[in-house]
């Protein structure tokens, strides 16, 4: 089955934000902290990715060699072609499909948060509840429902500025790398093409006016050498006693990690 991704063409993005409508609507998720959504002294509103707020619009001031501009991204997963949430996932809940999709079964996941720790760009976030303590992980998933129906995502179906594609991988690359042709020969001398090879190439490719970090992107990101350590050696024994040992070590360094970035969500 042929990979498929979204190209985010932010050079045409007006951040009107209707993708972020569209997402709770159609996943059924509530306003930031459960409906109260107010204005907080910045554009950006929700905050912050959250398990009830799966994509947003991050809003960046940037002086570039071509002027003054607004930058606009649309965060959220990246599906990434060498995924290392499911690597780490001991439950089996994350797992990369064969069209490339990240997909999370909120019903196998134990809360354990290694997901969250693991991912180059911090995207999954936990839900956890207040009397059992209990956690649930949560993402975008490209509404899989959809795609596998045939439709589009919510985001992409309801972009007035047709700033979202979505579609065979390969097409969307050179949709995209067409695009930021078309912008250098504008004047947008630093347009490029993000997400093409990072982490085994990302489902999720953008069009930028500017340098990643600029938009808060990282310009290199990696696939954690610690999740293969995870993967191969640590949580096979973590089913006998001597495994259990260095698993409730670095359990405990993961969940006060996980228990830190919980509080810089909040």
């Amino acid at each position: 089955m042929a990979r498929l991704a979204m190209l985010i063409d932010e050079s045409q993005c007006t951040a009107c934000r209707g993708c972020q409508v569209a997402c709770k609507q159609w996943n059924d998720r509530e306003g930031w902290l459960y409906s109260r959504t107010r204005n907080w002294g910045s554009y950006e509103n929700p905050p912050d990715l959250s398990p009830q707020t799966w994509t947003r619009i991050k809003f960046t001031e940037y002086e570039g060699p071509d002027g003054f501009h607004w930058l606009f991204l649309k965060e959220g997963c990246m599906h990434c072609g060498n995924p290392a949430c499911v690597a780490v996932c001991p439950t089996g809940a994350l797992k990369q499909q064969s069209n490339g999709l990240v997909t999370l079964e909120p019903e196998l996941c134990n809360g354990c948060g290694y997901c969250t720790q693991f991912c180059p760009f911090h995207i999954p976030r936990l839900e956890t509840d207040v009397l059992t303590g209990q956690g649930k992980s949560s993402k975008c998933t490209f509404c899989q429902d959809r795609v596998t129906n045939g439709l589009l995502p919510a985001c992409v179906k309801t972009c007035p500025a047709k700033a979202l594609d979505f579609g065979d991988r390969e097409e969307m690359v050179a949709k995209g790398l067409a695009r930021v042709e078309a912008l250098k020969a504008r004047g947008f001398t630093q347009a490029n093409l993000y997400g093409l090879n990072e982490v085994g190439g990302l489902g999720r490719l953008y069009v930028l006016v500017a340098p990643p970090e600029a938009y808060g992107l990282p310009a290199n990101p990696q696939y954690p050498a610690l999740a293969s350590f995870w993967q191969k050696i640590v949580q096979p024994l973590g089913s006998v006693a001597f495994g259990a040992t260095i698993v409730g070590i670095l359990g405990a360094f993961l969940i006060t990690r996980r228990n830190i970035r919980m509080e810089e969500v909040r």
